[in-house]
């Protein structure tokens, strides 16, 4: 590939960095619009292809979880800076490559979201595709669950090797034989199926169904206070400790273990990789501030919001505080608050705060569920810095945040701990 492309990509980097800016997306941005050929040129080069992965939630931490087994063996890129979009994987491609535009990688792992997949695929047809899950998100960006669904099954049509699925999600399952390369499979005991209502059930009891046969890889337990999770590989068996929290992210490593496997990894090489990956920041990551231990949690539907508060109400935590804003990356319509069940915040009996352009409204939801807010204050460090000084010295600080205020936090947090705990 030339190297006018990377060159015009690295300049803008290093304008970005010059101003204190992080992040790759708007040199990828740049890249995108000035050189549209470069992204599948440069993909196509790569010996072992490209894994995409998208869905609803848990795509950030599985990208990573592939990443990190993938590295075993190969040399990964990957858009590990929380960009999503096209542009992110175009920027990941630009900084990772030489100035000549030499590119120093067998295989990419990219996360998309889902609709920005759809417009990967259209450039460049990935050789391996995971769907994660489809639910409720951002209405005013996706619209409704089908017509989510509906993006997915095109991003799976288009791999070229293999798609991956999660067998637990029954409008995912219904796509396996509309799919143009091998189906993969992963799926959940019916005792872990307790941990994940559908939509449809998450003020309900869940429904569990038999596992079906044929799975690549069945999750059949996670302990939360240790992280031991066990993972059958079609009879072959294998408790890791894993150092994500939550029910969730056990799930997303099963996913991840399936995908590695796909691509010629090693159960052996799965497992120790999977008992290497660090939570990705927000995704439960953990501080330790003025002698107190906070927790990063990030909520943005209805589904993922349930499952961060199972996995910091698990770790018992002192104190609780919700920050939310509504900005474009939150989604502005953040009426989907009203579909989170916070009975589980209001059995745990901790003080809670909010916080956050959204905090007044996060407040009154909260109220109609029983539980009155201390205090909410539209701030992002302030309230935090609060909510961390009336923790017990010694205690836990839950922080469940949107994703704008999750950055938001970002710098403040590192420079308070001095990086994560």
């Amino acid at each position: 590939m030339p190297a006018l492309p990377v060159i015009t990509g690295k300049l803008a980097l290093r304008a970005l960095r010059l101003l204190g800016r992080s992040g790759n997306a708007l040199p990828g941005l740049i890249v995108e619009r000035t050189f549209p050929a470069y992204l599948s040129k440069t993909l196509s080069a790569l010996p072992h292809g490209v894994v995409l992965v998208t869905g609803t939630n848990g795509k950030t931490t599985t990208t990573k979880m592939i990443a990190t087994i993938l590295g075993r063996r190969f040399r990964v890129l990957t858009n590990d800076t929380g960009s999503n979009f096209v542009r992110g994987a175009i920027g990941a491609l630009v900084d990772s490559s030489s100035w000549a535009g030499k590119l120093d990688a067998d295989i990419a792992v990219f996360e998309l979201d889902e609709a920005h997949a759809v417009k990967f695929v259209e450039r460049h047809r990935p050789d391996h595709v995971l769907l994660l899950n489809v639910s409720r998100d951002q209405l005013d960006r996706f619209g409704e669950i089908d017509f989510t669904a509906s993006l997915l099954e095109r991003v799976g049509q288009a791999a070229t090797a293999s798609v991956t699925l999660n067998a637990d999600d029954e409008r995912l399952a219904a796509m396996a034989g509309r799919m143009n390369a091998d189906v993969h499979w992963f799926a959940l005991s019916e005792e872990m199926q307790q941990h994940f209502p559908t939509d449809e059930e998450l003020y309900g009891d869940v429904e569990t169904q038999p596992v079906p046969v044929g799975m690549d890889a069945v999750l059949e337990s996670y302990e939360a206070t240790s992280g031991e999770t066990t993972i059958d590989f079609e009879g072959d068996v294998r408790t890791v400790r894993l150092r994500t929290s939550g029910a969730h992210n056990a799930q997303n490593a099963t996913a991840a273990a399936v995908v590695s496997r796909v691509a010629g990894l090693t159960v052996d090489e799965v497992t120790e990789g999977l008992a290497e990956v660090e939570p990705a920041f927000g995704r439960g990551q953990a501080y330790r501030i003025d002698g107190r231990d906070v927790r990063m949690h990030l909520v943005k539907n209805p589904a993922g919001f349930r499952q961060s508060l199972q996995a910091g109400l698990g770790e018992q935590p002192d104190r609780a505080t919700i920050i939310i804003n509504d900005a474009d990356a939150d989604g502005r319509d953040m009426s989907w608050l009203w579909d989170v069940p916070f009975v589980p915040l209001l059995d745990a009996g901790i003080p809670v705060t909010t916080g956050g352009v959204r905090a007044a409204d996060m407040a009154v939801r909260l109220k109609y569920e029983g539980l009155e807010v201390e205090y909410d204050r539209a701030e992002l460090a302030p309230v935090v810095d609060e909510a961390i000084a009336r923790t017990p010295e010694g205690g836990r600080l839950a922080v469940f945040a949107s994703y704008t205020a999750m950055w938001g936090l970002f710098r403040h947090l590192e420079t308070r701990s001095g990086g994560t705990a």
